[in-house]
């Protein structure tokens, strides 16, 4: 079995061409030292999504760059599990919303898949789960992975212009705001994300 590592506060690439996810991770990392620089900014490609589950997708973007540039990497995947659509739109969550990134279009889909599986007493199953998964790899092939999970309930139509993706139909449990309601800091305390970089963070501090 692979001894745990460490790695000390400093530069920390992440694997994402996405510049708001590199403030986002600057943000989270910064008081355990920690700057985030984008594979982007590095020249690195992204990578194929080929895996089948979130775990897979991120630590192939996390290896990817790590061996890219020859030093450890940061990836995350994350999407929505519809407990009526056998886990759909799951990783596809991005690509439901097509090129366009259009999410009204993307969640008006989530809506109609569970429409057409309406059991013949009318009922729809609506639970779903935010899933969130942050892996961190090293040149040599080395990863550990974290994840965050988020159970709530679909809302229909959409609620809310906050967030992003399908945060305005998804009420966590325990909750009656959307996620596209609820005030940010909120959000950022209770999400699949904050559940992931919790563990990440103790990792990292450790």
């Amino acid at each position: 079995m692979t001894e745990p590592r460490k790695l000390p506060p400093g530069r920390l690439l992440a694997a994402t061409h996405n510049p708001g996810k590199v403030r986002e991770l600057t943000d989270l990392l910064s008081d355990i030292g920690f700057k985030a620089v984008s594979a982007g900014e590095l020249g690195l490609p992204e990578p194929e999504e080929t895996a089948d589950t979130f775990q897979g997708n991120a630590e192939l973007k996390a290896l990817a760059a790590a061996r890219g540039a020859g030093e450890p990497a940061l990836a995350d995947d994350s999407g929505l599990a519809c407990d009526g659509l056998a886990g759909a739109p799951g990783i596809y969550s991005a690509r439901w919303a097509g090129g366009s990134k259009d999410f009204r279009a993307a969640m008006q889909k989530v809506e109609d898949a569970l429409t057409a599986e309406t059991t013949a007493d009318g009922e729809v199953d609506r639970r779903a789960s935010f899933v969130s998964v942050l892996s961190l790899a090293w040149p040599d092939g080395h990863v550990v992975s974290f994840e965050g999970i988020v159970r709530g309930q679909l809302v229909f139509p959409p609620r809310g212009d906050r967030g992003f993706g399908y945060d305005p139909i998804f009420v966590p449990e325990g909750e009656t705001e959307t996620f596209g309601e609820m005030d940010p800091a909120r959000k950022h305390a209770m999400s699949h994300r904050a559940v992931a970089f919790a563990k990440l963070k103790q990792f990292l501090a450790g």
